[in-house]
């Protein structure tokens, strides 16, 4: 299943260039939800008809809401500068941070709260109702410019401009070495690895699998009420933030692998969630100040594909490595790319600063 998500959001990915040169982003938006609604209601419709020889349907389901999800990634990034201003960015995205990752906390706690009185079919009837509202909300969004009559006529090279614009904007380049090699240092985080982790190092229960990404998640919500509140100092540090943040998190990640007690593993998780969004934000920032607005979805889109592919990948030879080396060994290895991502941007913080496009 992560397999066939992975996959849809990749294959949007690539596409979302070709919609974003010829519709408006709020418009694109709002259809990527209002199609979620659709897939979803369709297969909650079906649900009750799938039998053991029919998996494969919940498959396609999996697939085409991944491919709405992978479209409205990118978009819902690229919207934030054309509803601030560019003095207002730090506080805009650290607002946007701050609200997503306190409904991903919210619904990650109630999802299994909810099936205790809930089917699984009756919870897919849920998601559909509130994938309908989210696109009936988003309607409502102002709208943004639409490409121009060029941008519609030049078939396939929209999915080149953002490649193009990525790897030749020298910041926006080296920001995408960072994200690769955050990407492989997060791969640590999935389910799978934290198993192992608190049934091998910390000898408790899966329930703590639980706690530890609940304190991972208050991190980054935490690390975006700061940035909030302190948008301005951040405003004038973004390359130093950055930096204390891949080094912090390196930090962070290191001791959570050696460590053998529960309490400071809740700990060192919260520090590497705040420490996560305090690379993010300014990362979010300088993306968005290094190109024109009009490029920005599809420079997402082409950051998103790399990430996606290299998440792909990255969680295959992590799993392969707890088998030959053990589970902590994967934290050193997850330390050791951030390491290498903080002294990347050390080394040419120079050119980590905000400019207008």
């Amino acid at each position: 299943m992560p397999f066939t998500m992975t996959s849809g959001m990749f294959l949007s990915g690539i596409l979302t260039p070709l919609l974003t040169s010829r519709f408006r982003l709020n418009r694109l938006l709002a259809a990527s939800q209002i199609m979620k609604a659709i897939f979803t209601t369709g297969f909650a419709a079906i649900l009750p008809f799938i039998n053991p020889g029919n998996y494969w349907l919940i498959f396609i389901a999996i697939l085409l809401t991944a491919l709405c999800d992978g479209f409205a990634n990118p978009i819902s990034q690229a919207l934030i500068p054309h509803y601030v201003e560019a003095d207002q960015l730090v506080k805009a995205n650290g607002i946007f941070e701050g609200v997503y990752q306190t409904i991903n906390t919210g619904v990650w706690l109630a999802g299994g709260r909810f099936l205790l009185f809930l089917n699984s079919g009756q919870l897919i009837w849920v998601v559909a109702a509130l994938s309908l509202f989210s696109s009936l909300l988003l309607c409502l969004l102002e709208g943004t410019a639409t490409g121009t009559e060029e941008d519609r006529q030049q078939g396939l090279h929209p999915i080149k401009d953002g490649w193009h614009t990525l790897f030749r904007t020298p910041v926006l380049k080296k920001i995408a070495r960072v994200e690769l090699l955050e990407t492989i240092g997060g791969t640590v985080w999935i389910a799978a690895i934290l198993y192992v982790y608190v049934e091998e190092v910390l000898n408790t229960g899966r329930q703590w699998w639980g706690f530890i990404n609940g304190l991972f998640f208050c991190g980054l919500i935490l690390g975006g009420l700061l940035f909030v509140r302190f948008d301005r100092f951040a405003d004038r540090h973004l390359p130093k933030l950055i930096i204390t943040g891949l080094f912090g998190g390196a930090a962070a990640t290191a001791l959570f692998g050696l460590n053998s007690s529960p309490m400071a593993a809740l700990l060192l998780s919260l520090i590497v969630g705040l420490a996560g969004q305090m690379v993010a934000i300014p990362k979010q920032t300088l993306i968005q100040t290094s190109v024109p607005e009009s490029r920005l979805a599809n420079v997402y889109a082409s950051l998103g594909v790399l990430g996606t592919a290299v998440f792909g990948i990255a969680s295959l030879l992590i799993g392969i490595t707890v088998d030959w080396l053990g589970v902590r060994a994967v934290f050193l290895i997850s330390s050791a790319a951030l390491l290498a991502a903080a002294v990347l941007v050390f080394s040419s913080r120079k050119i980590f600063v905000r400019s207008t496009p």
